[in-house]
């Protein structure tokens, strides 16, 4: 049973449930969650009372010019195995200018007067014409950092998710990176439509922030899905028998990078066998020249058969917002191990001038990022363990984890396995100090 809803799911069926039983014991235990529900609000209700009238440090309490300020942050609730969408929700809400479009987007009511208010339990079978990924997107990012309650259940959310993304459907554990990119292809494909009558494109033409020239197309026009996040690739494949040179160009709303083989045997920054890997030596394996192998021929139109040919990625443009995943998890005969390598990362200057397609094209200041928030997975496997995330606020690091919110260190940063880092390009007006 849902705790929040009150829901419940039957694994047998893999779907909600309506029906009770003879005695009403489904309903009894609703009764009952209700009660604790409302116990613990009004401890919930006393306990904050006492904190702001704490005076002592506090790690709920902040010193801001002097002054002592509660957190504003707020806690996503495991609704069953759900922190891997947590942890992207919390660090989306993060990424200003991305969380700000959807904040400002004009409200939709999906229900109508008689359902209005109440309670319902969710089945599967309800038509999906009634569901919006991007207006429940939208209440979720309000919901946060209003200060109002110290953990906010996306249940909502999460209904829509099972209503549009199959894949993601019942309580086990998700692969954060594919529901990372689930919802951005399903939030740009929405956006692409018109919203309460009013057109997405003509909202984000709107926005001063996003020119044409920071837009990339992909699957059709452009949205601010593709103008924060998309960047272009552009893949050179040369034919090693008669030198035919290919070109391509593919978008992208993220970059994949493997941890190089020489690094896998060192799981901590302090470990002494061998040098640290670091978030470039990840960025040159994924641009160096490469030999294909047997069997990623390439089909040579100049030799009319597949040849022995290289591969090599340059950036033909970088996004507004880079993502980068590290590819941690890999297939062996019979299970998905997981790398859990220590991959040195810079919290601010990335410098991804030397990856460019046409460096000099390119000011200094467009090159460089800076860290906004980092996902990290604990645990073994993909199908196990917890997600978690790091995310910077107005100056000050957070640490994510489902309902609990905490100030942390930029040393206990960058101490963490990253799996997804979200780097911001750097603004003119700031420093040009880099790590």
């Amino acid at each position: 049973m849902d705790c929040s809803s009150y829901s419940t799911y039957c694994y047998r069926c893999d779907d909600f449930v309506v029906n009770d039983t003879k005695l009403g014991l489904v309903q009894k235990v609703r009764e009952h969650l209700q009660n604790l529900e409302n116990s613990s609000f009004t401890a919930d209700r006393h306990r904050k009372r006492k904190l702001l009238e704490n005076s002592s440090l506090n790690s709920k309490l902040l010193k801001v010019n002097g002054s002592t300020t509660a957190i504003c942050a707020t806690g996503l609730r495991n609704l069953g195995n759900t922190c891997f969408m947590n942890a992207i929700l919390q660090s989306l809400s993060n990424i200003e200018q991305f969380c700000c479009y959807f904040k400002e987007l004009p409200a939709v009511e999906l229900r109508n007067g008689k359902t209005a208010g109440r309670r319902t339990y969710h089945t599967r079978s309800q038509g999906d014409n009634n569901v919006s990924l991007v207006e429940e997107f939208r209440k979720t990012l309000c919901a946060l950092w209003q200060g109002s309650q110290t953990a906010f259940s996306p249940e909502s959310l999460f209904y829509v998710v099972w209503k549009i993304m199959p894949n993601f459907r019942g309580y086990q554990q998700q692969d954060a990176h594919e529901f990372m990119r689930y919802l951005l292809d399903h939030l740009h494909l929405e956006l692409q439509g018109g919203f309460n009558g009013i057109s997405r494109s003509s909202i984000l033409q709107e926005n001063s922030t996003l020119s044409a020239s920071n837009k990339c197309c992909i699957n059709g026009a452009s949205t601010v899905v593709t103008a924060i996040f998309g960047g272009i690739l552009q893949n050179e494949v040369n034919c090693l028998i008669c030198g035919t040179e290919s070109r391509k160009f593919d978008p992208f709303l993220d970059l994949s990078l493997d941890i190089p083989s020489q690094f896998r045997n060192k799981r901590s920054k302090n470990q002494e066998n061998g040098p640290t890997c670091s978030l470039r030596d990840c960025l040159r394996s994924f641009t160096d020249l490469e030999e294909l192998d047997e069997t990623e021929l390439y089909m040579c139109h100049k030799c009319k058969k597949k040849q022995k040919s290289t591969k090599k990625f340059w950036i033909q443009k970088l996004p507004k917002v880079l993502c980068l995943h590290l590819k941690r998890f890999h297939w062996t005969a019979y299970l998905r191990n997981k790398v859990d390598t220590y991959v040195e990362f810079p919290l601010r200057g990335l410098d991804m001038k030397c990856y460019l397609l046409e460096p000099e094209n390119s000011g200094p200041e467009n090159c460089l990022y800076d860290l906004a928030a980092v996902v990290v997975h604990h645990g073994s496997g993909v199908g196990s363990g917890h997600y978690t995330a790091y995310a910077t606020h107005e100056g000050r690091w957070f640490h994510f984890n489902d309902s609990t919110v905490t100030l942390t260190e930029e040393d206990t940063v960058v101490k963490a396995k990253a799996y997804i880092l979200f780097y911001v390009e750097r603004q003119a007006k700031a420093g040009s100090d880099k790590l």
